[in-house]
This record gives structure tokens, C-alpha cells and sequence, in this order.
């Protein structure tokens, strides 16, 4: 008698989307958030707001949607194929750059690692270099890249929830004060300038929903998981950003590219913050190594429903994408190369920026989709409080929104010149499949 597999209790799912939102889009921020000042601490707890909305809305979609394909499955119900390609197409969009985005995470602290100053040239090379080796040791499979990015993972959580619990005792109020507003920016200029880089450190908070079949009593535990893990993951960011900004002066922030390392270093000497370095290079290196795996499977299981090109849906003996993940190197490379600047942080916040306009994408579109779902599926008040599931969504779209206006213009059209790309992609090849269709009709006929 066969058993059946064993599934995540709550607690474990828990962490397992905590983990999945701490990972390595955490490590750079300080660096970014010391040209707003410490004022950006309204920022966070706006982005902290609008994440709980959005976890929970994902919670609620996820539970009662059963629709195939996740998110883009959610966005179906409201918004038809069409919707549910610029949903996947979005969110992969999106890996795609943040991918580049840890990258380049990997190198500044492996810069401040190894002690070396590097142009942006440098950057932009070993960036690529990066992204190249961490596909290719993919290339005859994945088999121990998922086990290895669980176990590198924590060489970001260590460090950044240690600093969250034990860097108070080097905690200056003084210099904190000092840093709220460095730049005299207007309020709503100082809050805005950092909403969109805070919702970046939240990317994954969709993780419980999306991974609702593999725990147990899904309805009770995957609200529960959202809920406790978005708040715990607030808190640790919140704490620890600003416990940085307590213990290091802010021009020396602005100038590092291991803000983590430097806190290090400045609470315990110089070889502590080596450590915490060279534990987050670690961290980004095997993250890097699972997620261009999983990106590439991604597209392909897009590719395999239609809605990607077939090249994607490609694979070798060893059921590897190949072709895909060359594509996909590819376009990381040219990515690199459009968003050199002058400094590691300035490419960082670029590459991030451009990461949250493709995501929120999918966002709205899944928000706007839960009163179709829970429609669709017949759910009624008894079984989920409609008024709580329209106020949620209403506030993750007014938040998504928001976030998308904070961005400067560059940003926001590079983010809808990529959609538009996906749009037209998808009416070509719409066009060609219906063309296609009738001329077989023709033919049975």
C-alpha cells in the first residue's frame, strides 16, 4: 500500500516563506536607504502594510482558486489566456532581472571580501561571469542546487536576524537622529524615494499560497503562514536596516557595497565583518544557482501550456532546458551591460526598481481576480468573509499602484517598454495560432 507523501506542517511553511522573502534582497538595501535617511522607517512600515495586504489576498486566491499554473492560474478567472500570459510572462520577467539584481549582490560583497575596488566596467563583467558559471554547473541537472540554496540561504538569515536582535547594544540614538533626513528631501519625495526598493525585500511573500498543495490543512494554514511570516519578516527588516543606521554613520553606508559586513565590522572588528561577508557571498552564490535552474523551468512550463516560445519548452536527456537557459543568459547579459552605473549601488537599486514595475504587474492582476474567484467557485460567506477579501485586495491595488508612481520615469517605461514586449508577443502569436486553427478547419472541411 502506497503511502502518501508527507506535507509541510504550518510551522513549516511558514519558514519556508520567510526564507523565501529574507534570501538575498535584503543585503544591499542599507546602502540605498542611506540616501533617504532613516525617515525611510515610514516607508517600511507602509511596504510592511501593503505586503500584509497582498499575502493575504495571495492566501485567499490560492485557496479557492483550482485553476493550473499559480498566479497566472488566479489572473485567468478575471482576465481570460490573455491574462494569465501577461501574468507568467510578468513574473518571469521579473526573476529574470532580480536574478542579475543578486548578482550583483554576490559581487559587492565579494569585493569587500577580497578587499578590492571596482569600476563599473569590473562590476558589470564579474556580474556576468557570475550568472554564466551559475547556469552552467545546471547544465547536467539540478539535483543538488535546491539542496544546497536551503542550507547557503542562511548565510543572509544569520546575519541579518543577528543584527536585528543583537545590534542594539551598539545602537547610537544620536547618530540614528542624525541620519533621518540627510538630503532635506520633502516628505513625500524622502518616503516615496524608498517605497519601491522596501517592496522589493518583500518579493515572495506569494510563497505559502503558491505552495498551499504540499501543506497540510491549507485552509487554516496558509493565511496563518502568511500572516505570521510577512509580519516576522517586517520586523526583521525594519529592525535590522535601522539598526545599521544606529551603529554606522551614514556617509560611510552610502559609500560601502557590504553594509552588512561594515555593521560587522564595526560592532565586533574587522574579521567579524570578513565573516558576515564572506557568509553572504555564499548566500547569493547558491541562491543564484537554484533560482537560474528554476527560472529556466519556469519559462518552460510556460512554453509547454502555449504561451512561451517553443524553445523554452526544450530539454536534453537529463531533462535539462538547455536552449532556454542560453536564451535567458542571454538576455541577463544585455541587462547587465543597459544598467552599468557609476556605483555598485546605483546598478543594484536600477536593476531593482525595474524588478518591482514587472512584478506588481502580476500583483494587480491577481487582486483584481479574487471576487471572479471566489464567484466562479461558488464560495460563500460562511466559508470566506467577502467583505474582508474585497477590502484586502482593494488596498494590495491602491498599494501596487503607488508603489509603481514612486519609481522615476526611466525606470517605469524601461518596466512597460518589457511589458509591451510580452503584450505584442502574445497578439502575434495569438494571430498566427488562430490563423493556423481555421486553416486546418479549412482543410477537415
Amino acid at each position: 500500500m502506497k503511502t502518501s507523501r508527507r506535507k509541510m506542517s504550518m510551522v513549516q511553511l511558514t519558514f519556508v516563506t520567510a526564507a523565501n522573502m529574507l534570501g538575498a534582497g535584503i543585503i544591499m538595501l542599507p546602502t540605498k536607504l542611506a540616501e533617504v535617511g532613516t525617515i525611510s522607517i515610514i516607508s517600511w512600515i507602509i511596504t510592511s502594510l501593503g505586503s500584509l495586504a497582498l499575502a493575504l489576498t495571495f492566501a485567499r486566491c490560492g485557496m479557492f482558486s483550482t485553476k493550473p499554473g499559480g498566479m497566472g492560474g488566479y489572473a485567468e478567472y478575471r482576465f481570460g489566456r490573455f491574462g494569465h500570459f501577461m501574468t507568467s510572462y510578468s513574473y518571469s520577467v521579473s526573476i529574470v532581472i532580480a536574478n542579475v539584481a543578486i548578482a550583483i549582490s554576490a559581487v559587492g560583497y565579494g569585493a569587500g571580501f577580497f578587499g578590492v575596488d571596482l569600476t563599473p566596467v569590473q562590476t558589470c563583467l564579474y556580474t556576468i561571469a557570475l550568472l554564466w558559471l551559475a547556469a552552467v554547473l545546471n547544465f547536467s541537472g539540478s539535483r543538488y542546487s535546491g539542496k544546497l540554496s536551503t542550507i547557503t540561504i542562511w548565510g543572509a538569515i544569520i546575519p541579518v536576524l543577528g543584527i536585528s536582535l543583537i545590534g542594539w547594544f551598539w545602537f547610537d540614538p544620536q547618530l540614528w537622529i542624525s541620519s533621518w533626513n540627510p538630503n532635506s528631501f520633502g516628505f513625500s519625495d524622502a518616503v516615496g524615494n524608498s517605497i519601491a526598493l522596501t517592496l522589493w525585500s518583500f518579493l515572495g511573500l506569494e510563497s505559502a499560497a503558491v505552495n498551499m498543495d504540499a501543506v497540510e490543512n491549507p485552509q487554516r494554514s496558509v493565511p496563518i503562514a502568511t500572516f505570521v511570516s510577512t509580519l516576522a519578516v517586517a520586523f526583521i527588516y525594519v529592525a535590522s536596516t535601522n539598526a545599521i543606521a544606529g551603529i554606522v554613520p551614514n556617509a560611510d553606508i552610502l559609500s560601502s557595497s557590504a553594509p552588512f559586513g561594515l555593521a560587522f565590522a564595526t560592532m565586533m572588528g574587522s574579521t567579524a565583518g570578513k565573516v558576515v561577508m564572506g557568509l553572504m557571498v555564499f548566500s547569493c552564490a547558491g541562491s543564484l544557482l537554484s533560482w537560474q535552474f528554476t527560472l529556466a523551468r519556469v519559462f518552460k512550463t510556460s512554453a509547454q501550456r502555449g504561451l512561451f516560445p517553443k524553445v523554452f519548452a526544450k530539454v536534453t536527456e537529463s531533462d535539462v532546458p538547455l536552449k532556454g537557459i542560453i536564451v535567458i543568459l542571454i538576455i541577463q547579459t544585455l541587462l547587465s551591460f543597459m544598467t552599468i552605473s557609476p556605483t555598485l549601488s546605483e546598478q543594484f537599486e536600477n536593476l531593482a526598481n525595474l524588478a518591482v514595475v514587472t512584478n506588481v504587474i502580476p500583483y494587480i492582476l491577481c487582486s483584481a481576480a479574487l471576487k471572479s474567484i471566489l464567484d466562479q467557485e461558488g464560495i460563500d460567506g460562511s466559508v470566506c468573509n467577502r467583505n474582508t477579501s474585497y477590502f484586502l485586495a482593494g488596498v494590495s491595488i491602491i498599494y501596487c499602484f503607488y508603489a509603481m508612481t514612486t519609481l522615476d520615469l526611466p525606470t517605469f517605461l524601461g518596466g512597460c517598454s518589457a511589458l509591451l514586449i510580452g503584450w505584442m508577443t502574445y497578439v502575434v502569436r495569438f494571430n498566427i495560432m488562430k490563423q493556423t486553427f481555421i486553416q486546418e478547419q479549412r482543410v477537415k472541411s
